[in-house]
């Protein structure tokens, strides 16, 4: 009788397990999709804030830049924000403009959304290597994540010379 009781206690927390990792596997995609959806606007806000910036320093290769980064296809995405963030490396960022203001904290918070975003697809894809979930195919419904690969977007006005 006891060995009864002791394989439905092993049943139980065996399905408790996978329950368990099955959720962990959703949670941790639904998470990286919000994360790509909150670096996209992220990319946008800059891409607007750089062409508004364009516009008003008449920088005329920043601003075709900006609009490509804005119209870029999913495919063409990265390679369109490195290049708005080489063309805005490149721009003379005055700190009391409010048009560099803006670009400046659109590109920190793109920093900060670019790292969580990379911290969760790391997190997901490590979780799919696991034995179980591959053996199960717990993450079959879900795409495979993948890492937005872009130039350190961090930006500094420059100081005003005095004198």
């Amino acid at each position: 009788m006891w060995w009864v009781v002791g394989i439905v206690v092993v049943v139980v927390l065996t399905s408790a397990y996978l329950t368990w990792t099955a959720a962990r596997v959703d949670r941790l995609h639904r998470r990286v999709e919000s994360a790509a959806r909150a670096l996209d606007a992220h990319l946008l806000r800059r891409a607007a804030a750089a062409a508004v910036l364009a516009e008003e320093c008449y920088a005329v290769e920043l601003y075709a830049a900006a609009r490509i980064a804005l119209d870029a296809g999913p495919d063409e995405r990265e390679a369109a924000e490195n290049d708005l963030t080489r063309q805005l490396r490149s721009t003379p960022l005055v700190p009391d403009e409010q048009a560099a203001e803006a670009v400046v904290a659109a590109s920190r918070r793109l920093v900060l959304a670019r790292q969580v975003h990379t911290d969760l697809v790391r997190d997901a894809l490590s979780v799919r290597r696991r034995p179980v979930v591959r053996l199960l195919r717990m993450s079959r419904k879900h795409e495979r994540p993948r890492y937005f690969d872009v130039d350190d977007p961090t930006l500094t006005p420059e100081p005003l010379s005095v004198g």
